[in-house]
């Protein structure tokens, strides 16, 4: 293995409290993200954002890093060298119809599992302003639950995702919460990764992804390694059954960043 490419999740991964890239999950200043992405640099090897977020707060965590890609919204679309890439499939902002968002929005789909989920699932205020292709929730669903009635209704060009526990509580749900993304069908953050390592020529045993949600997870098929940060299947425990459908999969020692940094040093290191 000679390591091309890192694809890390944003919150929860490369970031730690508070969504702060110098600070440990606890809130101690920590240097650890900055040395891995400093060990990255040195030994040229490119670090690529996947994240939900909308694409300008992407975009701004990308350039502060110094790196030309990022993956954003949850893989409807990636940036590379200054364009944009879309892979949201049939649908399409148009002129007239509008963003993908919006198209989905006016189909009702969302005040369709609201009504379904009463009161488990609400929109992830404030972040889920602004987006351009997916709708972003919070709550505790079933997901293959959300699925299966997309499907009774018609709406099967489309898919719900977990994107991992959050710390945002709801006075109407016990327990963890989870944030949620409502996208095209053909979108994944794995499926983002697969186009941008055959954009840039990646061998796929020559990268490697982190990250601490089952979505991120998915991105395991597209890589060679990849490390789930330990605080992941801390906060969210279900995390761990999917584990054993991968063979490239490790969990840390580390949580958020030092994770993160363990895991670039590990794949340096085998390289």
């Amino acid at each position: 293995m000679s390591l091309a490419c890192v694809y890390t999740d944003l919150d929860g991964t490369l970031l730690g409290k508070g969504g702060a890239l110098f600070l440990d999950r606890e809130g101690n200043f920590s240097m650890a993200q900055a040395r891995a992405l400093e060990a990255c640099a040195r030994a040229g090897v490119e670090v690529v954002i996947m994240s939900g977020r909308r694409e300008p707060q992407v975009h701004e965590a990308a350039r502060l890093m110094g790196q030309p890609s990022y993956i954003f919204e949850a893989g409807c679309a990636f940036a590379l060298d200054g364009e944009t890439i879309l892979l949201t499939g049939e649908l399409q902002p148009d002129e007239y119809e509008g963003t993908v968002y919006e198209q989905i929005e006016r189909r009702g789909i969302p005040a369709m599992l609201f009504e379904h989920f009463g009161g488990r699932l609400e929109y992830h205020s404030p972040w889920h302003h602004g987006r351009q292709h997916s709708h972003l929730f919070r709550g505790k669903v079933d997901v293959d639950e959300a699925n299966a009635l997309l499907g009774e209704h018609g709406d099967d060009d489309l898919r719900f995702l977990d994107n991992g526990a959050i710390g945002t509580p709801m006075k109407t749900v016990e327990g963890q919460t989870h944030a949620y993304h409502l996208v095209p069908r053909t979108v994944s953050k794995a499926a983002a990764v697969a186009a941008h390592a055959r954009a840039r020529g990646f061998a796929t045993e020559d990268c490697i992804a982190v990250g601490d949600s089952v979505e991120d997870l998915e991105v395991a098929a597209a890589v060679g390694r990849f490390f789930v940060v330990a605080n992941g299947p801390e906060r969210d425990p279900g995390l761990r059954a999917y584990l054993p459908q991968f063979g490239n999969v490790s969990v840390t020692e580390g949580t958020n960043g030092d994770g993160f940094y363990e895991a670039v040093v590990s794949a340096l290191m085998e390289g």
